[in-house]
Formats: structure tokens, sequence, C-alpha cells
């Protein structure tokens, strides 16, 4: 049985998937949605090194990250060009998310690390389309089978209309089937922010 946790099996994904994983990509199997999930990302390094060195408070709030995807980053915003709501959810943003000042606000915040790959262990691909599914809204993602399907053609046409990759073998021997499409949001959103920030802890 493949075991996600184990060494060799991120290994062998990594070097399957090598075409579609940039340079400088991470793998950690966390639990995720309730499953053993091995996650492919990069860290942010500047904003990483921003947040240690300020002692910024966790971003895992909605309405915070609703109030900073309305900010430019890095740009001045004067409060006066603010509605009294804006300019209080401003000022209720957990520290070292944004530069406040007696006239503008500045936000620093950004992403902290980018999702390249979701991989999860599935025991059919059918169960693998519904189970890798979970995670369309904020990465690429793929299934992990131990054998190829018996009905090979049926199973990567079904994963290609989804868009959910399929890898098959041990941990000494893995074979990309098919690639999952590549990951484009339509928009930017704070769900799949505070996904990320929620998983930030964990894998730094």
């Amino acid at each position: 049985m493949v075991t996600l946790a184990s060494p060799a099996v991120g290994s062998s994904v990594r070097q399957a998937s090598s075409s579609l994983l940039p340079a400088g990509c991470r793998a950690r199997c966390v639990q995720v949605m309730g499953l053993d999930t091995l996650l492919f990302y990069r860290v942010d390094e500047p904003e990483h090194e921003r947040r240690t060195r300020s002692s910024a408070a966790s971003l895992d709030d909605r309405d915070a990250l609703d109030t900073l995807l309305t900010l430019p980053v890095g740009l001045p915003v004067q409060l006066a060009s603010l509605d009294r709501y804006e300019r209080a959810a401003v000022r209720a943003l957990p520290a070292g998310a944004v530069t406040l000042e007696s006239r503008s606000v500045v936000r620093q915040a950004v992403r902290p690390l980018r999702l390249e790959l979701a991989v999860v262990r599935a025991t059919g691909w059918r169960s693998g389309l519904d189970l890798a599914g979970r995670f369309a809204p904020f990465c690429a993602r793929a299934m992990l089978l131990d054998r190829r399907p018996a009905r090979l053609d049926e199973a990567l046409t079904e994963a290609s209309f989804y868009g959910v990759g399929v890898l098959a073998g041990t941990g000494e021997q893995m074979d990309l089937l098919l690639e999952p499409r590549v990951y484009r949001p339509e928009r930017h959103t704070s769900a799949a922010w505070r996904f990320v920030e929620e998983l930030y802890p964990r894998l730094t």
C-alpha cells in the first residue's frame, strides 16, 4: 500500500511530476480536510521573514482578509478616501498586516506561501476524483493509486475532464499517467487566502 508520509513516495512523486513543479518546491504530508495529503509548495521567503521580524499576528480571519484584498500592496491609501466602515475594518486588522499612520494605511501582508500541487491517495480512480476534487479552489491536484486502473482509458478521460492528475505505483516506482490541469484561479478570494494561512504555520 502506498503511504504518502513515506519519504520514498514523496521523492518518487516529485520525480514523476518534475515537469510540473517549479524549482524550490518543498513537500510535506499533512492532514487537510480529513485527508492525508502530500503538498508541494513554495514559501514566499521575503513575506515569511517580514512576518517573523515584525512578530505579525496570524491572519486566519475571513473579514480581515476581505479587507486586505481591497488594499493595494505597498501603496498608501488615504484613510479619508474610505468610508467609516472601511476605516474601522482597517484599524481592526491584526498586527503586522498593514502599516497604519494618522492619515494613511499601507498593506504589507501577502500570501506567505503558494500551493503548487496536492496529491491524495485513493483506492480507486472514482473515489480519487472526489477526494482530489476538494482541492480544486486552491491548487493543482492529483490522485495516487497503488496500480494502474483496469479501465485505464475511461479513468484518464474522466480525470482529464475534471483536471485531476493520475499517478500510479509504489514508493520505488511511480508513473505519471496524466498531468493535472494547471491551476489558474479566475480571481483571488479570501477563502483561498485563508486556506493558505491555515496551512502556513504547519508548513514552515
